[in-house]
């Protein structure tokens, strides 16, 4: 994976697939005032750059559980690589490290309860982890 320097070109096609992931290069081109061939370049380039990781589907109805996992990390561990193991265990869709009285946040999705519970105790066993206070989200409102 190469780093690549994002231009307001980038930024304006990443916005406007955040929105829509399926809308059309021809679309994005037109709104931006572009060739498709363009946006087709550039989208392969953010993907190949590891920009662009995935493309993905957000659903009206809710599936499962979800919920916030704070995370206090020891000291002695580096919070990214207690993180990146984080991202391993199943239901984790991702960590965010941050700042206050936890070290990192954590997004889980679960099918079930006993599925969640499972997902938090594999947390707790990862060595480095001190503690974790588990938030069930009820409802997302999205603009």
């Amino acid at each position: 994976m190469s780093v690549r320097l994002l231009d307001e070109i980038d930024r304006r096609i990443l916005e406007i697939l955040r929105e829509n992931s399926r809308v059309s290069f021809i679309s994005i081109a037109s709104e931006l005032g572009i060739s498709e061939a363009s946006v087709r370049r550039r989208v392969k380039a953010l993907i190949d750059s590891g920009v662009i990781r995935r493309f993905t589907v957000e659903t009206s109805v809710e599936i499962g559980v979800q919920a916030f996992v704070f995370v206090s990390i020891d000291p002695s561990k580096l919070t990214g690589e207690v993180a990146g193991e984080v991202l391993g265990l199943r239901g984790v869709r991702a960590a965010y490290e941050v700042t206050g009285e936890y070290d990192v946040v954590i997004l889980v999705q679960a099918n079930s309860i006993q599925e969640l519970n499972d997902c938090i105790d594999g947390i707790r066993k990862i060595d480095g982890v001190k503690k974790t206070n588990t938030v069930m989200i009820l409802r997302t409102l999205q603009k």
